[in-house]
């Protein structure tokens, strides 16, 4: 029998394939060509929902597997870090508040420096992390008050994806604002909050 391990590994793999495969941008130019324009309004709705349908199983599979326990971290300690992931959840939103040109399609799919991808404008939250989802997506992760084995393999594999999606990020954006990321950078970290550098 295949362990419960196995099968959320499996599960977290597609999930994260298909989050993937509907964030690249070929796949949003070929979206944009079968739907044209009026695609802008819907993508990002469809993408959170679609996003939402395939981590749903991972959860169920989750919370009806949860393996070994590891650790439970006891009172007052566990509602600190309860507060932590709070903030996190809180924080995390204002990140597309704060860039909103950064995740418009019509900027993600233009010519570097065009008027279509617009400005770099360096506001609110960005201007002191540049990557604000990977910072509270690892606070929230890991600032679980419980662990069990199959929770930690998920948060391992779950933190070098978000990782890696972070660098693959920084990588188009230094492609559509050149230069002037590359100082932004230099200036601002991408997870640590008024750290400058790298």
């Amino acid at each position: 029998m295949v362990s419960s391990t196995v099968v959320l590994v499996f599960c977290l793999v597609a999930f994260a394939f298909i989050h993937s495969l509907t964030a690249s941008l070929p796949f949003k130019r070929f979206i944009v060509g079968v739907l044209g324009s009026r695609v802008e309004t819907l993508y990002m709705p469809v993408y959170s929902l679609i996003a939402v349908l395939t981590i749903a199983p991972l959860v169920y599979l989750l919370i009806k597997n949860p393996g070994p326990v590891l650790y439970i971290i006891p009172s007052p300690w566990r509602w600190l870090m309860v507060g932590g992931q709070l903030i996190a959840a809180i924080v995390a939103p204002r990140a597309m508040r704060d860039a909103p040109h950064r995740f418009k399609l019509r900027s993600q799919l233009a010519a570097p420096k065009t008027p279509e991808a617009g400005p770099l404008n360096i506001q609110g939250i960005y201007r002191w992390v540049r990557d604000p989802f990977l910072l509270t997506g690892l606070v929230i992760i890991w600032l679980t008050p419980f662990m069990t084995v199959n929770l930690l393999v998920l948060y391992i594999l779950s933190t070098i994806y978000l990782f890696l999606g972070s660098l693959h990020w920084e990588t188009r954006l230094v492609s559509q604002f050149g230069d002037e990321y590359r100082e932004y950078q230099k200036r601002v970290h991408r997870i640590i909050p008024h750290s400058g550098g790298y």
